[in-house]
């Protein structure tokens, strides 16, 4: 797999795009090593380097260090590639109520590159001014899925809304989900007034 290529091929010409990916008939194991693995490291190695290495000042204090960075880094990798498999087994769960073929790899796909928006845009954690756009980013994915729940999942164009609704809010909270959890077990409450010490 090119992945550069495809990476651009997903972001620019989605609609052409799925039809390609439904084709393929790849595995979830096969997508996750080849694609998943690869662009979650995006908003990993930027978080590091964002929390980590620059870090952030809030009222004149300076907030940061390796550790930290470090800590950051692993939530977001985990979360990334959790909310994928969270998300594509729910998506597949809930196929056949809306019509839908039911197929964990075709959820996986369809999941997986509708999050690359998310991978690419994970780039903006670098540095704490600018991740707002990471998540605003992160909102193309939603139309990535939307268009791609007809040609992966074989879902009816009159069910697909109702589909892509429920898909959503599950997104969302298995982003949230996940990063409170990772969060309060990785970080926890160990900070101290100007410098994190880890």
């Amino acid at each position: 797999m090119d992945l550069l290529n495809r990476t651009k091929q997903i972001l620019f010409s989605p609609k052409t795009k799925w039809l390609t990916v439904d084709s393929e008939n790849n595995t979830s194991s096969f997508v996750v090593t080849k694609y998943v693995l690869l662009l979650a490291a995006i908003p990993a190695v930027a978080a590091f380097i964002g929390y980590g290495i620059i870090g952030y000042s809030v009222l004149g204090y300076h907030f940061g260090s390796i550790g930290f960075g470090i800590k950051q880094a692993i939530i977001q990798y985990i979360t990334m590639v959790g909310g994928v498999y969270a998300t594509a087994w729910v998506i597949n769960i809930l196929a056949e109520s809306f019509g839908s073929q039911k197929s964990f790899d075709k959820a996986f796909s369809l999941v997986a590159y509708a999050y690359t928006p998310a991978f690419v845009g994970g780039i903006f954690h670098i540095h704490h001014s600018i991740s707002f756009l990471a998540g605003l980013i992160s909102l193309y994915s939603l139309y990535l899925l939307y268009i791609g729940l007809t040609p992966m999942m074989k879902t009816p164009e009159e069910k697909r809304t109702g589909y892509f609704v429920v898909s959503l809010l599950v997104m969302i909270a298995a982003f949230v989900i996940l990063s409170l959890l990772l969060t309060s077990i990785i970080i926890g409450s160990a900070y101290s007034v100007g410098r994190f010490r880890f």
